[in-house]
């Protein structure tokens, strides 16, 4: 495949070189030959997706331009609204529940020409880090189906290292995109909090939550990240104001730039060798071509896993409160009454990871607790905020590992949720500083699988993080799946 596969197709389908049905039909018939086996979807779109490329071509037959996207098929996680089309945050509380109303962004990818091609699999309500507590089964890494793809946007991560769309979809809370981006040797990037809007995107955590793009490279992230950013008035939280433009500056190399390796998430706890060497690599690549190196402390990131599982199961433990049996999906039959309908209700259509947290998130909230666990973890955040903004009097971006290792067998970490949740050690403090990172390919391990490497911005400097992905990328040692790329 060509250099940016989604910018290439798009410019084609616009020139009517290219028929966006034919451009479906290809990726359709690499679903239909190996979707069995990785599971990447909870839905496939098929006919709706061949009358959304018909309309494509149709605007190109009659002279106008379809969009940005033209054409190109795209993978929507499935905690992103899509108005009559099966939504169910992989929890069987919504199995069935069809949203009256699209999610901004799959408004947004539609109006560019993008085709959805189906809903992908994810950890119920984005509860995880292997796609393995998803209530319709686990999805596997397309690279070797004995492994994870990381979570919980591991479907749609899968999905594009699969070959099942150029570009997918995900949401970012603790390391969602990230993550899995790095298992599954691909893009995948964490917006500035308030930059991408959060309208129909179902809530796990919202302070933290955001929606961002998984891509085959630099360019082609840039180019869907362009498309969803901007201000949303239908989101509170969303920033006023202009979106930096991430493909503003891809070709202008790293000379001059400041990069900072960071301290304590290259010697985070559990971290593999080869990771820690592949990040070192990295820093020494965007040194020899002209950037200025070294090391620096965010000193507080050490807090970041012990603050992040305090936040986020006390923001789903109130998100979660309406999928009561009345107001949304499943509801459990045969109750006596209210109470034991709520009871009967929630533990059939919850499962054990978001039960796990939603108990966490309450105990935290409740009386007697509050000051000393939930109010004591917005403090640390505060002080990991600070540490970065600190970083970044000195420094224009920041480098880190993405994931602890390569994938990981199935079922390897799923009795302990401990050594699952250090899979986001090096992920989390930029959710709880709601600044901006992306992880970008970086060779392979010694299992022959990826490696990826982080680079972290401050609030709302896109435009810079992707200047230096896309220079990152250029020099990047082969992975697996490299030549597709």
């Amino acid at each position: 495949m060509t250099a940016n596969p989604a910018l290439d197709l798009a410019a084609a389908v616009r020139r009517g070189e290219r028929s966006a049905v034919d451009v479906l039909e290809e990726h359709l018939a690499r679903v239909d030959a190996t979707e069995a086996d990785v599971h990447a979807f909870n839905t496939v779109l098929g006919e709706r997706a061949r009358v959304a490329a018909g309309e494509v071509d149709a605007a190109v037959a009659r002279g106008e331009d379809p969009g940005p996207l033209a054409g190109v098929p795209i993978a929507l996680k499935d905690n992103l609204c899509t108005r009559g089309i099966p939504t169910t945050c992989s929890s069987r509380i919504l199995e069935g529940w069809q949203p009256p109303y699209d999610a901004t962004v799959v408004t947004r990818v539609a109006a560019a020409g993008a085709v959805a091609v189906g809903k992908t699999n994810l950890d119920e309500f984005a509860m995880g880090s292997s796609t393995e507590n998803s209530a319709f089964g686990p999805t596997r890494n397309p690279l070797d189906l004995s492994r994870v793809p990381g979570g919980s946007s591991g479907g749609s991560a899968a999905a594009v290292a699969a070959g099942y769309a150029p570009l997918a979809l995900g949401s970012d809370t603790g390391g969602s995109i990230r993550q899995p981006a790095a298992l599954c040797g691909v893009v995948g990037v964490k917006p500035t909090y308030g930059v991408v809007s959060r309208y129909g995107l179902v809530a796990f955590a919202s302070s933290l939550d955001q929606v961002g793009p998984f891509a085959r490279t630099v360019g082609d992230a840039a180019l869907l990240f362009d498309v969803i950013a901007g201000h949303d008035p239908a989101d509170s939280t969303s920033l006023p104001g202009a979106a930096p433009v991430a493909s503003a500056r891809l070709g202008e190399g790293v000379e001059g730039l400041r990069v900072g390796l960071v301290t304590e998430l290259v010697g985070a706890e559990g971290l593999s060798a080869e990771v820690v060497a592949g990040t070192r690599a990295a820093a020494d690549a965007l040194a020899a071509a002209g950037a200025k190196v070294d090391e620096v402390s965010v000193p507080a990131t050490v807090y970041g896993l012990s603050a992040y599982y305090l936040i986020a199961p006390a923001e789903a433990s109130s998100n979660l409160s309406r999928y009561d049996g009345v107001r949304y999906g499943h509801r459990a039959e045969g109750a006596a009454d209210i109470t034991e309908m709520y009871v009967a209700t929630r533990s059939e259509g919850f499962g054990a990871e978001v039960k796990r947290r939603i108990m966490l998130g309450t105990y935290a909230l409740s009386a007697g607790y509050y000051d000393a666990y939930y109010g004591q973890a917005q403090r640390v955040r505060t002080l990991i905020i600070r540490d970065f903004d600190a970083a970044y009097q000195s420094f224009d971006v920041l480098l880190s590992p993405t994931a602890p290792g390569t994938a990981f067998p199935l079922g390897e970490k799923t009795a302990d949720p401990l050594v699952m949740y250090l899979n986001d050690v090096c992920t989390i403090p930029s959710n709880l500083a709601g600044h901006p990172a992306m992880s970008v390919p970086w060779g392979a391990g010694a299992d022959g699988l990826p490696l990826g490497v982080q680079i972290l911005a401050p609030a709302l400097g896109e435009t810079v993080m992707f200047q230096v992905a896309a220079a990152l990328e250029a020099m990047a040692p082969a992975g697996p799946g490299s030549s597709a790329r």
